[in-house]
């Protein structure tokens, strides 16, 4: 071999080399390490202070016994890396192990030509093969030696130390550790020397803002606080003053320690030391908000706002007052109205950080109110710390609501908003049901009738309290909500019904023209139900529909056309398993545009349950690849590789990316919880909301590269979600204890005056089937953890497509044999299956 390429070898084998020195080091020392970091952090946040002399010289008596164990263990383990275990760490990476074979010398056939001929081609592979060297990346396989992480602790603690501990401060801890060695003088006698003194000037709590230390300020520097800062001195020995002009002594103060506030702009002189203070005044706090928002299909009020201060933000509200001046006073509106409350709503502000400057969007379900649908006027207001208010100019819109499309429903949602303008209107308001419920016969079953004419009777009965003019306003809504979704729920029964015909056909081998019919059916069915859903949600049957919920993807009318097309296609080809494969496909994407679908507003096909329980598995996925995520950038940076490091940002934003997606996936579903106003409803609410905030400072840390705080953040999301399902599954037994699971639950303030916020999977026709087959590995094992899927027979035979199980067997085989933390023998019998396919 040429010099350079010895040297390319030999560098590759000297730095495998230096990897193995670090990986022993560790190994051997890292208690060691643990317990020096913890102390010296101990030291920096002042430690010695909390102990008397006596307690600090046990303290040092066992941090000192604790660092010789740990360092007599880790000499004991220590075994110093040879240069020929790098070599031949570097010859197991290569195939062939050449290193070792370019020392290998003619056993048999020496002085033979064809031998020696021989001999020398395989050397110069061997020669070629081992120009490939690279080193070896060391792992010193921490996270197995401390499953614990306290390395990890101890690591956490130091960097907090030497960001937040006070200058100096280490310093002093290891002077008052000396000192406890040192005799103590004989006590001199005090000399006379000038008055000292110490001062603090402590702004206000809500400024957020430290305390300063008037000793630590440079001579001549100028004092720029808050108004209402408080000024605390304290004064030794004799001679001591102060003079200031800048606001009153707090009263009854200790002459020794005098305070007093800083109100306006002046002078302190202490002890011979000026201070020039300039008292800054707190600015009161603005509000403004965004542009007007357009009509949701769920009927849900979304109004985008921006607030600053110069302290931050304390509280905020909404407030929406009717404007009666636009409404169009006809009908049911030209009498007066009864006196309504305003309605305020609190603005959502950060739990934590930074409230100067805030962007947010208040989302709130006033669907109910009856005001939906009606003009109002909208008010932004927000406090800051003294109380001092902003408030936006007033913004005229119409409050979003539901919309009906049957001409029935309809009408009972007017007949409901005149009983709640006024009690004036319940003789008009029986007249018209009335008028609604003569010959029934074609459009209104007979629970609807009876419903209409108890409705009837209560109206023409006389005198209607309040309570049961609010509980008339329920009966009235669910009845409109039953007939609008009625029709849709039907359309979507009997396109399922198609789709499992059409499959069952190919399956078991049906005639052409039987398979075609069933065709026909399936394209009418779901023509008929996109018709429909487009109706409902204000919208054109080519525009968009949401497909999938967790990656924002989206899928037009004319595409799903394309896709039955080819579905058609592949069958008159007589492609059968290809057409059932893709006729599976479209049954999922449909499935999934239904899940999504039931988020607007149209009543929920997947209980809420499952849907918390999915998201919480992909959550745990999401933790385990950050732990994992954590462990190798660690390793990386102890072995300073920048371009490893460079990897490691790139994954940490991708991971941010899908911590993101999950919580606004847990956001849609917090706005769908039934139960509203329960008490298990409303923690089932806390815990969501808590989950989301932690989710928000796992992204955070996530994209800082702090995997430290990302897990924090995702273990307090996990155990939060957890909390919400425990709470979710109580209210759920609770309703089917009582025979009325699915039935309206008391509501807040923000459903309306009839209170209750019905939940709309016990609606009339929208109770559909859903697909509850378990989730499975390639190997046919649950995904889920509940343990309560059981698979028999053959993984492979199992299912529609046996060639799809394989590959997702083989897949599943490559995945694992390229995860290096396996045992090696794992990985070689994983390498060997492979070599099957």
């Amino acid at each position: 071999m040429t010099p350079a390429e010895q040297r390319r070898i030999a560098r590759a084998v000297a730095l495998t080399r230096a990897g193995m020195w670090w990986e022993a080091l560790a190994a051997a020392f890292w208690p060691l390490a643990l317990i020096v970091a913890l102390t010296l952090a101990a030291l920096a946040f002042g430690v010695t202070d909390l102990f008397s002399s006596r307690a600090l010289l046990w303290l040092i008596g066992f941090v000192a016994l604790a660092v010789v164990a740990a360092a007599g263990w880790g000499i004991w383990r220590f075994r110093r890396p040879s240069a020929e275990a790098a070599r031949l760490r570097v010859d197991l990476t290569l195939p062939g192990r050449p290193l070792s074979a370019l020392r290998d010398r003619v056993a048999v056939g020496a002085g033979d030509e064809g031998a020696d001929a021989l001999w020398r081609a395989h050397l110069a592979r061997m020669r070629a093969t081992a120009l490939a060297a690279r080193p070896v990346a060391p792992d010193a396989r921490l996270r197995w030696r401390d499953p614990a992480g306290l390395r990890l602790a101890g690591m956490v603690a130091l960097v907090m130390a030497l960001i937040f501990a006070p200058a100096g401060q280490l310093g002093q801890g290891l002077a008052a550790l000396g000192a406890t060695f040192r005799p103590q003088l004989a006590e001199r006698p005090e000399t006379e020397s000038a008055p000292s003194w110490e001062g603090w000037a402590e702004p206000p709590a809500y400024t957020r803002r430290p305390t300063l230390y008037l000793n630590a300020l440079p001579e001549g520097q100028s004092l720029e606080l808050p108004k209402g800062s408080k000024l605390s001195f304290r004064l030794y020995g004799e001679g001591g003053e102060i003079t200031q002009d800048i606001g009153a002594a707090v009263p009854g103060g200790d002459p020794a320690a005098p305070e007093f506030m800083a109100e306006r702009d002046g002078v302190i002189e202490v002890s011979g030391r000026r201070f020039d203070v300039t008292v800054l005044p707190d600015a009161a706090p603005e509000v403004q908000p965004g542009k007007a928002p357009e009509r949701r299909a769920d009927g849900r009020l979304a109004q985008d706002f921006t607030a600053s201060d110069d302290n931050g933000i304390a509280a905020g509200q909404a407030v929406i007052t009717l404007n009666l001046a636009a409404v169009d006073r006809r009908f049911g509106l030209a009498v007066e109205p009864e006196p309504r409350d305003a309605v305020a709503l609190d603005l959502p502000l950060p739990a934590s950080g930074n409230r100067n400057e805030i962007r947010g969007r208040l989302v709130s379900d006033l669907s109910r109110h009856p005001w939906a649908n009606l003009p109002v006027t909208i008010s932004l207001k927000v406090e800051d710390g003294i109380a001092q208010e902003g408030v936006s100019a007033p913004m005229q819109m119409i409050l979003p609501g539901r919309r009906f499309f049957d001409p029935l429903a309809a009408a009972l949602i007017e007949v409901r908003r005149d009983l709640l303008w006024s009690r004036e209107n319940m003789r008009r308001s029986a007249q018209i049901l009335r008028a609604a419920s003569w010959q029934p016969d074609g459009f209104m079953d007979q629970e609807l009738y009876q419903g209409l004419h108890g409705v009837i009777g209560t109206l023409e009965s006389g005198e209607l309290t309040e309570e049961a003019r609010n509980k008339l306003a329920q009966v009235l809504w669910d009845a409109a909500v039953a007939l609008e979704d009625g029709g849709l729920a039907d359309a979507l029964e009997r396109m399922q019904q198609a789709q499992e015909r059409l499959s069952e056909a190919i399956r078991n081998g049906a005639s052409p023209d039987e398979v075609q019919r069933l065709m026909n059916e399936l394209k009418q069915a779901t023509d008929e139900y996109l018709d429909m859903l487009a109706q409902q949600q204000g919208t054109d049957p080519s525009e968009r529909f949401d497909r999938s919920p967790q990656n924002n993807q989206t899928i037009t009318g004319d595409q799903i056309q394309q896709m039955m097309d080819e579905i058609q296609r592949l069958m008159n080809e007589g492609r059968m398993a290809e057409a059932q494969e893709l006729l599976e496909q479209f049954n999922r994407m449909m499935q999934n545009m239904r899940v999504t679908e039931s988020e607007g507003g149209s009543g929920g096909r997947q209980r809420p349950s499952d849907r918390l329980a999915e998201t919480l598995r992909d959550q745990q996925k999401l933790a385990d690849e950050a732990m994992r995520q954590m462990q190798n950038q660690f390793g990386q940076w102890m072995q300073g590789e920048d371009q490893q490091s460079q990897q490691g940002d790139q994954e940490n934003q991708s991971l941010a990316d899908r911590q993101r997606a999950l919580r606004e996936d847990l956001g849609r579903q917090r706005g769908l919880l039934p139960g509203r106003g329960t008490p298990q409803g409303e923690e089932a609410r806390r815990q969501l909301d808590e989950a989301g905030r932690a989710m928000e400072e796992a992204e955070d840390a996530l994209r800082r590269g702090d995997a430290g705080g990302a897990m924090e953040g995702q273990a307090q999301a996990l155990q939060s979600m957890r909390e919400g399902m425990r709470a979710l599954g109580d209210m759920m037994a609770r309703d089917q204890q009582q025979g009325q699971e699915g039935a309206p639950q008391q509501g807040g303030q923000q459903d309306g005056p009839e209170g209750p916020s019905g939940d709309p999977r016990g609606q009339r026709g929208l109770a559909q089937p859903y697909d509850r087959r378990p989730q499975t590995d390639p190997l046919g094992r649950s995904l889920s953890g509940d343990g309560g899927s059981i698979t028999t027979g053959d993984p492979l035979a199992e299912g529609t497509d046996p060639s799809r199980k394989a590959r997702e067997l083989q897949d599943e085989i490559r995945r694992r044999s390229g995860e290096r933390e396996r045992p090696r023998d794992e990985r070689d019998y994983l390498g060997r299956l492979l070599e099957n396919f």
